[in-house]
């Protein structure tokens, strides 16, 4: 039986009978792992009104929330499922995620350490702490942690692509660039990793690479729009500007208009001596504001300087 024909049994069960709290619970988990999540969330508050001492309900609860982005929510079903038992690793686990989101970084520590005091070989959790040290620019404690990760496995390939960034930011590019390239030898198609080695080698003046691998990124990645912005800016110092324009163009067909590209565009053609054109591009970075980095009145002011 195929899980849509399990959800229609147990939905036909509980019409019958609404207090069929085992149809109940089954329900709410199917719906849960098959994307339902607002119908999950409605039989999970139910069941918790009924069964205010299950963990588990509100554990479940709290991947719902997590899932609906509620995080606030899932913090405050995931303590409920924690006070009610203690030692549930996954309910911790899950909290100290549920932090991160929450940017309360001090309990996201508790929380991981608190499961590796049960399991001391939780790769995943020495991942997370590594995480956490990285958004707070704790960069020796972010590796001391993803460096753990990889000696319980030296196949994780986001411990090992975050050691670069950590390295990238400390300016130690050859560390850095060994760590992206680790990253490639086990999964060849992430593009963070190819688009992390474009940086290093633009930073380090070496275009022709820089541009090859920016290639690869949005080969692999259509959508990003870093690399395409990048890309145009490396193509355009070579003097070949309407590649460069075209470049910008393909990124706004590929990851949508935005007042930044807009404005690149501007950059471009205005160094190409095409004024109008470059007006015409500015004008349209004005008119896409909300995603411009520059001040409206810096561009204004460009606009009336050609």
């Amino acid at each position: 039986m195929s899980d849509i024909d399990k959800i229609e049994e147990l939905q036909g069960l509980l019409r019958e009978d609404v207090n069929n709290f085992q149809a109940r619970r089954e329900l709410a988990v199917l719906l849960m792992d098959a994307g339902f999540n607002e119908e999950s969330l409605k039989n999970l508050l139910y069941l918790s009104k009924n069964f205010e001492e299950d963990s588990g309900i509100f554990y479940n609860l709290g991947i719902v929330y997590e899932k609906l982005k509620q995080y606030s929510s899932a913090r405050d079903a995931y303590q409920k499922a924690i006070e009610l038992e203690p030692e549930a690793l996954d309910a911790i686990y899950n909290l100290g995620l549920v932090y991160i989101e929450l940017k309360d970084y001090e309990k996201a520590i508790e929380s991981f350490k608190k499961v590796l005091e049960s399991d001391s070989e939780d790769s995943n959790s020495y991942f997370n702490l590594g995480l956490v040290y990285f958004k707070m620019q704790d960069y020796p404690n972010a590796i001391r942690y993803f460096q753990r990760t990889i000696d319980i496995n030296d196949e994780d390939i986001y411990a090992h692509f975050y050691i670069g960034n950590v390295l990238k930011e400390m300016g130690e590019y050859v560390g850095a660039r060994e760590e992206f390239e680790k990253v490639l030898s086990l999964s060849p198609d992430y593009s963070w990793a190819y688009y992390n080695l474009a940086v290093l080698d633009y930073e380090e003046g070496n275009y022709s690479q820089a541009e090859e691998n920016l290639r690869k990124t949005i080969e692999l990645n259509p959508a990003d729009v870093d690399a395409y912005k990048i890309l145009a800016q490396l193509i355009a110092k070579t003097g070949y500007y309407s590649d460069a324009e075209n470049m910008v163009l393909q990124a706004m067909n590929n990851c949508g208009e935005s007042g930044d590209l807009y404005y690149l565009a501007g950059e471009i053609t205005k160094t190409q001596g095409d004024i109008e054109k470059s007006k015409n591009y500015f004008n349209k970075a004005l008119a896409n504001s909300k995603t411009l980095s520059l001040s409206i009145d810096k561009v204004q002011a460009i606009i009336s300087s050609l």
